[in-house]
């Protein structure tokens, strides 16, 4: 169950964010892009989660849950918000995260070494500088942008909105349950990435 659980979030995740790419080609527009790249950040770590599950974690599974899930995703998504809102600056600032993200989740220091069945705590693995400052800042500053931008323009698009407001909460109630498991924690993500979906597809 740990395992299939996460390996079907990975799989509609990866359809959804197919889906918006598509949506994409017949209306260009950055903001699609970076809500797409949410998306497929869900499925990476959503597939990580899997990996884990079936494995056993170690380091590796781990830096690629903590990059996908825990350093890109809430960036992409509030990016995404911010673009869509008119802000363009947003999509060099977020590229530029993102290679700092991923410069920083295959250099950091992982100590102990992870090991075991249950998702780590990034705090007993991480160093505060720079892997868990630089997600706290993805992950508030994120979250922030496409809730703002969702609850300024709700009255225009009830229905948009109030999807990706419900997809951010439930994306941060998995988040901070997870004693769920791989498993638990997988649906709130497959729900979380439905609900966005539906947000950015129906703004459009």
């Amino acid at each position: 169950m740990d395992v299939l659980v996460p390996f079907a979030a990975a799989v509609l995740s990866f359809r959804l964010a197919s889906l918006v790419v598509r949506r994409y080609r017949a209306h260009p527009g950055r903001d699609l892009l970076l809500w797409a790249g949410s998306l497929a950040t869900f499925a990476l770590a959503s597939a990580a989660l899997a990996w884990a599950a079936a494995a056993g974690w170690d380091d590796r599974s781990f830096r690629a849950y903590y990059l996908f899930g825990g350093l890109l995703t809430a960036a992409l998504l509030g990016a995404g918000s911010l673009v869509r809102a008119g802000r363009g600056w947003a999509a060099p600032v977020v590229l530029f995260y993102s290679g700092a993200a991923l410069g920083v989740a295959l250099a950091m220091s992982i100590d102990p070494a992870v090991r075991g069945n249950t998702i780590p705590d990034a705090s007993f693995h991480l160093e505060l500088f720079p892997a868990r400052a630089l997600a706290l800042v993805g992950n508030v500053a994120g979250t922030l942008a496409a809730m703002g931008v969702s609850l300024a323009g709700i009255r225009r698009r009830p229905l948009g909105n109030g999807l990706i407001l419900a997809g951010v909460v439930v994306a941060a109630a998995g988040s901070a349950l997870a004693g769920l498991g791989q498993g638990g924690g997988s649906v709130f993500t497959a729900v979380a990435a439905s609900l966005l979906y539906g947000g950015f597809v129906s703004r459009r």
